[in-house]
This record gives C-alpha cells, sequence and structure tokens, in this order.
C-alpha cells in the first residue's frame, strides 16, 4: 500500500523551504524501504507485556527468613520481589540470598570485599541470629525492573550482563504488575514464527 502521493512529496519539500539534490523518486525510494525496514523491525519485537508472568508472588519486608524459606520451597520458586503496602517494588530476594545467610560458600561481591579491606565487620555479623532476620536485612536493593513496553530481547541482554535469573515489571509509578525470566523469553522465542 502507498499512503503517499507526488504531490504530498512536493508539498513536503516546498515546506522546508531548502534545497534537497535528490529527485522526488529517490526519496519516495527512500522512505518506502525505510517503511518495510520499519515494519520488519516492528513484527520482530515483542514486548515484555506479552510474555511478562501477571500473577506474581511478593513479600513484605518484615517476613522472616523461615517464612520466606517456606514459601519459596512451597511455591517451587526461587526469588520474589519485595513489595510496600502500595505494591511498588523495593528489593527482590532470592535463595541464594537465603543459603549466603546460612553461611554457604557465595562468591563475593566488591562491597564485601571492601567492607573485609577497611576492616568493617560483614553485614551477617552484625544482623544476630537467623531466627531474627527478617526479608529486609537480606534483600537486594535496589531492583533492576522492566517496563511493559520494554522489548523482550532488551531485557534479555540485561539478565545476562547481570547474571539476575528474573526482573520485576512495574509501570510508571514504580508498582508491580508482572515478573519476567529468562524461562518467560524462551518460551516466547520458542514459539516465535
Amino acid at each position: 500500500m502507498n499512503w503517499i502521493e507526488d504531490e504530498d512529496i512536493r508539498a513536503a519539500l516546498k515546506e522546508m523551504r531548502t534545497y534537497i539534490d535528490i529527485t522526488e523518486e529517490d526519496l519516495k525510494k527512500i522512505f518506502d524501504l525505510a517503511m518495510e525496514h520499519a515494519r520488519r523491525r516492528l513484527k520482530k519485537r515483542i514486548p515484555v507485556s506479552l510474555v511478562m508472568t501477571r500473577d506474581v508472588i511478593t513479600v513484605k519486608r518484615d517476613m522472616s527468613l523461615k517464612d520466606l524459606a517456606r514459601l519459596l520451597t512451597e511455591k517451587g520458586i526461587s526469588g520474589v520481589p519485595v513489595v510496600d503496602d502500595l505494591n511498588r517494588v523495593i528489593g527482590i530476594v532470592t535463595e541464594s540470598d537465603i543459603i549466603f545467610q546460612t553461611g554457604q560458600k557465595r562468591s563475593r561481591g566488591l562491597r564485601e570485599f571492601l567492607r573485609e579491606l577497611i576492616g568493617e565487620p560483614h553485614p551477617k555479623d552484625t544482623r544476630g541470629p537467623l531466627s531474627e532476620l527478617r526479608v529486609e536485612d537480606i534483600m537486594s536493593t535496589p531492583v533492576i525492573t522492566a517496563t511493559p513496553d520494554m522489548d523482550i530481547r532488551d531485557v534479555a541482554v540485561i539478565l545476562e550482563e547481570k547474571r539476575i535469573k528474573r526482573m520485576p515489571v512495574v509501570d510508571s509509578d514504580g508498582r508491580l504488575i508482572g515478573i519476567i525470566s529468562r524461562q518467560d523469553i524462551v518460551r516466547a522465542v520458542s514459539h516465535e514464527s
């Protein structure tokens, strides 16, 4: 379908009030090629909103580690977003956060290394017994989030670069509306025609 007529091109060129060394025919070809490229690009684009999980299990910051571990086990999941009373994402907590608190080996991050280097106590040493720990004591912040209109390919790059398995999906106010995981992206790509 060709929506642009020769007279439209002439009117646009006249409106520019400058000389452009290009024929009307060449300009139409460029425009048609650009439109075809845009159509192909948009056809391949898959927004997060189409593949994200909408029914998200969440926790509050004051949940105990014991209750968190039970929830992850019962639901067969490895991590959950932490939300406030307005359903805004304030953190994320995973199995590896729990494992780290129980003293299991986990690779040290730069923050832990610098704390040790300057002689600060490790957070684990100052938080008390495991039975007293809450989600807020071990959750990761700030949280890397996605928006519903992001392309899943962009999300895949972030997941890989940050070495994370999931990203909460938030609206413009930071409220949780879904979650997208590596598995969601793999499933979407497998159904792509």
